[in-house]
């Protein structure tokens, strides 16, 4: 019950100080497509590219999928939360030292700092979206029933992210290495989310003389490549998500949110001096 209480509480606050928050969402999306001469249209064009890039590495040069039409449309399922996913936790892990001078300051709270990156990041997601659908259309793809399952889906990435985006951005402040870890698992997990291939299709690994099932141990070490075979489930595959699962990664989710909460609310009043 503390826990909840707690959640509970940044909740409240959250909603007091909504107007700073969204001054900050706000000035993180004019500030991520300032000086650009296209401004939000980064929001489908890198997507776009990436789409077009990985498509075109995977399917031309390395022969592709052959079981996988409209491959195109099923990496571009994986991209769009990948990216909600990875700017989140990249800009959101250095969102309190950034603001560094303004904690030392004024009181507000802390919260608002993270929780910003994710929301902004979320927006753009949301505006990429139909991007998706014209491609799918255009392409052929069907689409399906499932995709009322999206907001839930949605919902439970930004659990998971936001919490994650806390623990991180509470490192931050007091080992300031914690960036250059973030930028080198982002990497690391980019290959290992199942991106632009299908995780249940993936050869075993060998290790100590015995086979294990690699999309197993992909989706228990990567929470992610749960949550991309979710969106794919729904948008690409056309199919509901076996309740089991969806339960399975929704309780991960919200263990990292918890989690997340209680360590930024307890070091929080910390950061002041730290900074």
């Amino acid at each position: 019950m503390a826990v909840l209480d707690r959640l509970i509480k940044q909740s409240h606050e959250l909603w007091a100080y909504r107007s700073l928050l969204r001054m900050l969402v706000v000035r993180d999306l004019k500030a991520r497509y300032r000086g650009s001469a296209l401004g939000v249209l980064w929001s489908f064009l890198q997507p776009l590219g990436m789409m077009l890039v990985i498509s075109f590495a995977f399917s031309v040069i390395r022969g592709g999928p052959a079981s996988m039409p409209n491959f195109h449309v099923f990496v571009l399922t994986g991209l769009l939360p990948w990216n909600l996913f990875s700017t989140s936790v990249t800009i959101g892990a250095n969102s309190v030292v950034a603001h560094g001078s303004l904690v030392k300051k004024v009181y507000f709270p802390r919260i608002t700092l993270p929780v910003s990156t994710v929301i902004s990041s979320t927006i753009n997601f949301v505006l990429a979206l139909p991007l998706w659908v014209a491609i799918a259309v255009i392409s052929g793809h069907h689409l399906h029933a499932s995709l009322i399952m999206l907001p839930f889906i949605v919902l439970v990435q930004l659990c998971f992210t936001t919490g994650l985006v806390l623990i991180l951005a509470t490192l931050q402040v007091f080992y300031r290495d914690t960036q250059f870890i973030v930028e080198l698992s982002m990497l690391a997990l980019f290959f290992i989310t199942p991106i632009w291939y299908d995780v249940a299709q993936a050869q075993p690994f060998y290790l100590f003389g015995r086979a294990w099932a690699t999309d197993v141990w992909i989706r228990r070490l990567n929470p992610m490549a749960s949550l991309v075979n979710l969106y794919q489930d729904v948008m690409y595959w056309g199919r509901f998500t076996d309740l089991d699962f969806l339960l399975r990664t929704g309780l991960t989710a919200l263990v990292f949110l918890l989690i997340g909460v209680l360590v930024f609310q307890r070091l929080s009043p910390r950061f002041g001096e730290e900074l």
